[in-house]
């Protein structure tokens, strides 16, 4: 165990600068953030965890104005920038920076690729991997509040002084197996601004059951949907707080044409119907008659045919060989939801792209196309080409 005296809490400029200049030259950085947003819109950045092979901080980022020495070292592209379910501390440096760390490596994406479970804790990755039993007694720490206790300082630089050691054995079981280069595609996929950036006229899909709207209902939600994600974003609280999803999803569905209507939309406040009653109805009335945004309005939840299921089940018995030969948990090749894209929308399906292509992807395309079939031989079953 680290000594507590070894770990640098960081709270002035000159700490700061040269601790980045001792690990400037560190070929990978273990990276966490802690950070509160129950009662905001962003994520309220706390504390920072950086640890290379010998050196950790525990860095205050309520201490700075700037935080430009560690940005130096986070978007150096010769630093591999290791992270345990990393895309919230990515959306920090997102709206910190407005760019991404690259590049990167993301335990929990990789750990399935070894034969470790699926969305695996940093706790389990860490037992797991290197015997270690970790505290997490500190879940539910206020981390804005100083001083932070020996405690805390102690549990937040255990987030990343196992982190390293976990990433350099992942990484050696990984080229034991030559899949090195299996996870590249999802770790690419977290560096996409795109799921960072919260665009107000897609605030709409995050809102349950929306196939079950028309096509003036669907333009009404997406308009309304759009005014609470910069309403919220302006004032720096959670949507939700602002209007809930159902109420919006009643708005779009009733569509009230008066402030006086809008009484009857359970769950919408008073004080919302008074600052924003009119806002609200001159929005529907406005957004009512545009196009609805461009997707198609199938509901992905409608009763498949007893065929469709009856393949899909066809295409499980596929992965799960697979999977088995290359000892993989299935899930991580393929679930029924990715199964059922590859069927509906294959231009869409991870399964042509990267590794599971390779292992699974095109066999599959193969196999719908009627070009190879499954067939039992001895008690065991096989894919072989159509004869």
């Amino acid at each position: 165990m680290t000594p507590l005296s070894q770990i640098s809490y960081i709270d002035s400029l000159n700490e700061l600068q040269d601790f980045c200049g001792t690990v400037k030259n560190a070929s990978w950085l273990a990276v966490d953030t802690e950070f509160l947003r129950e009662k905001t819109y962003f994520p309220k950045f706390c504390l920072l965890q950086i640890a290379s092979a010998d050196k950790v901080a525990c860095i205050d980022p309520l201490a700075f104005e700037s935080l430009e020495p560690i940005a130096d070292l986070l978007f150096d592209p010769a630093i591999t920038k290791v992270f345990h379910a990393g895309r919230q501390d990515l959306e920090i440096f997102f709206h910190l920076w407005g760019r991404l760390p690259a590049p990167i490596f993301d335990t929990q994406i990789a750990a399935p690729l070894i034969g470790l479970p699926e969305q695996i804790s940093y706790a389990g990755l860490i037992s797991e991997l290197l015997g270690l039993n970790l505290s997490k007694g500190h879940a539910r720490t206020d981390w804005s509040l100083r001083p932070l206790t020996e405690a805390q300082l102690r549990y937040a630089a255990d987030d990343v002084i196992h982190l390293g050691t976990a990433y350099l054995e992942l990484r050696r079981e990984l080229e034991a197996l030559s899949r090195l280069s299996w996870p590249e595609n999802e770790f690419a996929a977290l560096l996409n601004p795109q799921l960072y950036e919260n665009a107000p006229e897609l605030a709409w899909q995050r809102i349950g059951g929306y196939y079950q709207l028309n096509a003036s209902q669907l333009a009404v939600l997406q308009a309304l949907a759009a005014w609470r994600e910069d309403a919220a974003r302006q004032q720096d609280i959670p949507r939700n707080w602002f209007v809930k999803d159902e109420v919006l999803f009643d708005l779009a569905r009733l569509m009230p044409a008066a402030p006086d209507n809008l009484k009857l939309i359970r769950g919408l406040e008073e004080r919302t119907i008074k600052r924003y009653g009119n806002q609200l109805c001159q929005i529907i009335q406005e957004s009512k008659n545009r196009p609805p945004p461009a997707i198609s309005l199938k509901s992905r939840q409608a009763k498949k045919t007893p065929e469709q299921e009856a393949l899909l089940d066809v295409l499980t018995a596929v992965v799960r060989l697979r999977a088995a030969q290359h000892t993989l948990n299935p899930a991580v090749l393929a679930g029924r939801k990715d199964l059922e894209q590859l069927m509906e929308e294959p231009e869409q399906s991870k399964l042509l792209h990267g590794w599971r292509k390779a292992m699974a992807g095109e066999e599959l395309e193969a196999l719908l196309r009627g070009e190879r079939q499954l067939r039992v031989m001895n008690g065991r079953l096989q894919m072989e080409p159509h004869g």
